[in-house]
């Protein structure tokens, strides 16, 4: 087993980590939560799961400020400190498909792969659109499905800055509804279970994805279903500890503490430098 790259600040060390629907390139991207993240891991293999950077969105209208390069600037630092970074690409960044196979700042571009983790288990990685009835057959309708989505998203922006004067948490409006919505609690439950059902076939342990922004981790018919979630709603990761468990990390309510102790500095500062 190879060595951890060390990286000096890092709080979290895994074997592990698995990352996807960061959608960089729109405004709904929880960057400086991921920024976070990125900071504190240290592990030996990272996946990025599909839908890193979001093309749909950046053909529309372009956004990219300093700190979605500073995202992407992290992780090929990453690589080149020394932590195996494999991108498997999703729908959003399906431009990346025709780089298959090549390797992009330490980065490998793969279509799937497996993942044997520290106690033997055979794991499956793919992002999971292909599994997405919409994508496959309808592909019009996902595009109008993305726009009514960035609404919401956009919404959900103006909300969360009016409770943040109230002093208030982070609340996700999408996230709500796709838990709330009988159709879409369908919809999770019909894709989770094809995903499954393909990694029987394929005679694996498990499966990890993304794509619908849930993230899960629970056993359908004797196969490891697990979901990293993403990082717009539910700011979550997917790691592997040095014995093979695996874990969800949620950060959204750490993301709350971390800018309320930005925010407290701030205000600090001109005190400490007036007692200075």
């Amino acid at each position: 087993m190879s060595p951890m790259s060390e990286e000096s600040g890092a709080s979290l060390r895994v074997r592990t980590a698995w990352i996807s629907d960061l959608h960089l390139g729109t405004p709904g991207c929880q960057a400086e939560a991921l920024l976070d993240f990125l900071r504190e891991l240290d592990c030996e293999t990272l996946y990025l799961v599909g839908d890193i950077i979001d093309g749909w969105q950046l053909r529309r209208s372009w956004y990219w400020p300093q700190s979605h390069n500073d995202v992407v600037q992290k992780i090929l630092r990453k690589a080149r400190k020394g932590t195996r970074v494999v991108f498997v690409p999703g729908n959003h960044d399906e431009f990346a498909r025709r780089y298959v196979a090549h390797n992009f700042g330490g980065v490998d571009v793969v279509d799937e792969c497996i993942h044997v983790t520290a106690d033997g288990r055979r794991l499956w990685i793919t992002h999971g659109d292909l599994f997405d009835g919409v994508i496959q057959c309808a592909k019009w309708l996902a595009y109008v499905g993305d726009a009514a989505y960035e609404f919401t998203l956009k919404m959900n922006r103006h909300l969360n800055r009016l409770r943040g004067r109230l002093g208030l948490p982070y609340w996700s409006l999408s996230r709500y509804l796709k838990l709330k919505v009988k159709r879409a609690v369908s919809y999770v439950s019909d894709f989770e279970e094809a995903v499954a059902r393909e990694a029987r076939k394929r005679g694996v342990h498990g499966v990890v994805c993304g794509h619908i922004h849930h993230a899960e981790i629970r056993e359908i018919d004797g196969v490891l279903y697990c979901n990293d979630g993403d990082w717009v709603e539910s700011l979550t990761a997917l790691v592997e500890h040095a014995d093979g468990r695996l874990e969800i990390l949620d950060y959204s309510a750490r993301s709350d503490v971390h800018r309320l102790i930005e925010k407290l500095k701030g205000e600090l500062a001109p005190v400490e430098g007036a007692l200075g």
